[in-house]
């Protein structure tokens, strides 16, 4: 109601204004014609006088009303340069902050809540560079003034910054024009004042902030380069550390656009996600899916005898996978691709030359450091002497543990305790947290957290290890549970408490990069030495493949690319916006965007369209009506701000919410989209229905049944 009636308010002020016609007073005609008048005035009541045009002033550029060229000119003419600048330069930064005020009190909030995804780029933008952008927008007058005052109310640039900013933005155009008001009798037009090379020089003058930020940044990096000699030439265009999938995308991206690029990997090409991580372990999912399924099959009226795990032939079938998908990763399809493939350790000498456990040295203006992750091992006493497996070494058994402890409650602790549950181990998982899947919304981990217990599984939650010992010849590990303690047995414990970048061996400490849990960079994917970049797991923030070969794009980009990219405006920024990622436990937990519990910690509003699949004919078919798909949009609109799909085939249903959200599709365009009957994909359209039904027209609606009605007579 208060933006209202201050909408109203302003509305009713410029209707008058334009009643009236108000504006024939604030031009520069009438402003000749009422010198004499108005000086006559100044001189009989001075303090009155300036204090009249002062307010006059901010009240013209508050409501951005035209004329306040005219107001200036009539500063230089009645005040002089001196007082005249001075008080139209503290008169103009008062209105615009007031129409900086109330642009961000009546739309900056609705605006940032149902475009908020949208915006962060410029928010972020603003956040980082806001005071030298507006300073350049104060500075070239090319930019209508209300406009600036306008649309600066709508980011999140600070009212102080806002205000000094335009203060000394606007002080040289302000004394450009009062300086003309001076010479009034002599001025025929106001296009005079400003001649296309003073407007150029202004222009200038606004760039040098910018240029001043890329003069330090150039500055910052000459005094990382300090003690280091540039080659005079380079042996290649891109050289890139570590061949998992951040490294395998950087050098094939290199590769296609005609680089000379070396691929150094010390252990096995494909790195963790084909050899250790995501294909090892769906091909162990997979075989405990058959057994869960044929423990199932009298549901379906089939009956079979309890199925029996031959577990060496099942990690043997694992091994045969990985080595069906290594020719996809391997050296030689890289080598035909133009990539020159290296089995080698590799070690920085400086920032451009990176030598191989050979002695040779390689040289390249730039270099990319895709050097992954392992899997973290906490400093449990005990743990290392008593021995344990970890998503690395996990696949060299060969014997079903009888008793797993698996310690852990994300992702992959998740998969590979259901996995050896349904195999047929006694499974212990143990998680300091108070429930499965931290990330998600607490319905999710509660619906994962009930199935794990029907499958056998004894849930530890909220449980913190102290110790791990050995009594009589049986490991325990000693815990601490609501303050007691408890003594968990097993033969195996699985470590699956995170992973942590490889940071050691690479020579990254010796040559100074800057560290921390991650290599840390930049939003371009630049270490703290501006030409060597990093990707994927080493650098984060998530540790997923895809969003490996994600950060691979732009870390080659913007290495082979960067000086040509400032013709575009500068490197390319790496975008987290639309980001999926699926556990696949069962039922599969999947996501893309925002979920419940962080658009509440963002202060993101929203509204929530839920399907539940047990009304999926599919999933009824295939006794699968279990979980559901939850999608967030923008109240009452039907952009996507998140989709959360829980149930069997969760990870395939996400990609169709992936595109929408990408591609900026609707709701509206789900429901409008032709899916097969009986799929799988039509809870995506039916869950755009639950979205309609909500946003149904009713007064619309009525209309309708009356003229129904009328039809029937």
């Amino acid at each position: 109601m208060r933006k209202l009636l201050l909408l109203l308010l302003v509305a009713a002020v410029l209707s008058l204004a334009l009643h009236f016609d108000l504006g024939r007073y604030l031009s520069l005609d009438a402003l000749k014609a009422q010198r004499g008048a108005l000086e006559a005035l100044q001189q009989a009541r001075p303090l009155a006088f300036t204090l009249g045009f002062f307010a006059v002033y901010v009240l013209v550029t508050a409501l951005s009303f035209p004329g306040a060229a005219v107001l200036t000119l009539a500063a230089g003419a009645l005040f002089g340069l001196g007082w005249g600048s001075l008080l139209v330069s503290f008169a103009s930064t008062a209105g615009a902050t007031l129409a900086f005020l109330a642009a961000r009190y009546l739309l900056r909030d609705s605006l940032q809540t149902r475009y908020g995804e949208r915006l962060k780029a410029i928010n972020a933008g603003v956040a980082r560079e806001g005071a030298f952008y507006l300073f350049t927008l104060r500075l070239v007058p090319v930019f209508p003034f209300f406009l600036v005052n306008l649309v600066m109310g709508l980011t999140p640039i600070r009212t102080w910054t806002y205000v000094w900013v335009s203060q000394l933005g606007m002080l040289l155009g302000t004394a450009a024009y009062v300086n003309a008001g001076t010479e009034l009798s002599q001025l025929s037009s106001l296009r005079g004042i400003l001649s296309p090379g003073l407007i150029g020089a202004f222009a200038l003058l606004g760039l040098l902030p910018l240029l001043a930020r890329r003069l330090i940044e150039a500055l910052k990096a000459r005094q990382a380069y300090r003690g280091y000699r540039r080659p005079r030439r380079y042996d290649r265009n891109l050289i890139v550390i570590g061949a998992g999938a951040a490294g395998l995308v950087s050098s094939y991206i290199a590769a296609a656009v005609r680089a000379k690029v070396t691929l150094i990997e010390k252990g096995e090409m494909g790195g963790d996600c084909l050899n250790t991580g995501c294909v090892p372990s769906k091909a162990l999912i997979r075989a405990a899916r058959s057994a869960s399924e044929a423990r199932r099959a009298a549901d379906f009226g089939v009956q079979l005898a309890a199925p029996t795990v031959d577990f060496p032939a099942l990690m043997a079938r694992v091994r045969r996978t990985v080595a069906e998908i290594a020719p996809h990763d391997s050296v030689a399809r890289y080598q035909g691709l133009g990539v020159d493939c290296r089995q080698a350790s590799a070690r920085l000498v400086d920032p451009w030359t990176v030598e191989l456990d050979s002695g040779e040295r390689l040289t390249a203006p730039n270099i990319v450091l895709a050097t992954g992750a392992a899997p973290f091992v906490p400093p449990i006493p005990g743990l290392a002497e008593a021995g344990y497996l970890s998503s690395d070494t996990l696949w060299n058994i060969q014997a079903l543990p009888a008793r797993l402890l698996v310690l852990g409650g994300g992702p992959i602790g998740c998969e590979l305790a259901q996995a050896f549950a349904r195999l047929g181990s006694q499974v212990t998982q143990v998680e300091m947290l108070p429930r499965l899947l931290i990330r998600e919304d607490p319905e999710v981990s509660a619906l994962v957290q009930a199935r794990f217990a029907a499958e056998g599984i004894d849930l530890r939650l909220a449980t913190r290890a102290k110790e791990v010992v050995v009594e009589d010849g049986e490991k325990l590990l000693i815990c601490e549970r609501e303050g007691r303690e408890e003594r968990i047995g097993f033969d195996q414990i699985l470590v699956a408490v995170g992973r942590a970048a490889r940071l050691d061996g690479t020579g990254l400490r010796e040559l100074g990069l800057r560290l921390g849990k991650t290599i840390e960079v930049d939003d371009y994917g630049r270490t703290s030495f501006p030409n060597i970049y990093a990707c994927g797991d080493a650098s984060g923030p998530y540790q997923f493949t895809h969003t490996a070969a994600h950060t691979a794009w732009y870390a080659a980009v913007n290495a082979l690319f960067g000086p040509l990219l400032w013709l575009r405006g500068g490197r390319f920024r790496i975008d987290y916006s639309v980001l999926p990622w699926v556990t696949f436990t069962a039922p599969e937990v999947a996501r893309v965007g925002l979920n419940e519990t962080e658009a509440r910690e963002q202060g993101i509003a929203y509204e929530v369209a839920r399907y539940g699949l047990d009304d999926l004919d599919r999933a009824i078919a295939d006794g699968e009506a279990e979980g559901w798909v939850k999608v967030l949009t923008v109240p009452g609109k039907d952009r996507i701000l998140g989709a959360t799909v829980v149930g069997a085939h969760a990870g395939e249903l996400l990609a169709e919410f992936t595109l929408a959200m990408r591609h900026g599709l609707g709701m509206n365009k789900l429901l409008g989209t032709i899916h097969v009957y009986p799929t799988w994909s039509e809870a995506a359209k039916y869950s755009a229905g639950v979205w309609k039904q909500a946003h149904k027209p009713e007064g619309l609606l009525k209309l309708v049944a009356r003229y129904h009605d009328w039809r029937r007579g």
